[in-house]
């Protein structure tokens, strides 16, 4: 099972889950030590040139970002990064997605997810 959740919000893991930060950039504010145990896969996240143009106008870009997105999930280190991220979902009963995005319903987090076929399902904060 996935989860989502901030990074700003992201504290302990419940036991057989592992976390997985899904953002390109390294998050404003968090202590390198709050990361010490988190996966990095760049390479499930969109380009920085993609990441840029899509910030200029995010909602009026979402659609056409989606597509060009899913398109660069194709490429074979991204499909490298999803084979990895799949035998994480075999091995984990939770593998919780690690973002700094506003808004996460409406980012990259969102499209990879449907591209796997996953629910978007919000972590539990309190835990």
């Amino acid at each position: 099972m996935f989860t989502v959740q901030r990074i700003y919000a992201f504290h302990t893991l419940p036991e057989r889950a592992c976390a997985v930060w899904v953002d390109r950039l390294y998050p404003r504010g968090i202590a390198k030590e709050n990361m010490r145990h988190v996966i990095r896969l760049n390479d499930l996240t969109p380009s920085s040139a993609l990441r840029r143009w899509y910030h200029e106008a995010p909602q009026a870009r979402y659609g056409e970002f989606s597509v060009r997105y899913l398109a660069e999930l194709q490429e074979p280190a991204a499909q490298q990064a999803l084979s990895e991220l799949r035998r994480l979902a075999e091995q984990y009963a939770e593998v919780r997605l690690l973002t700094a995005v506003k808004s996460p319903k409406q980012s990259h987090v969102a499209v990879l997810l449907h591209y796997l076929g996953e629910p978007f399902i919000e972590a539990d904060n309190s835990v």
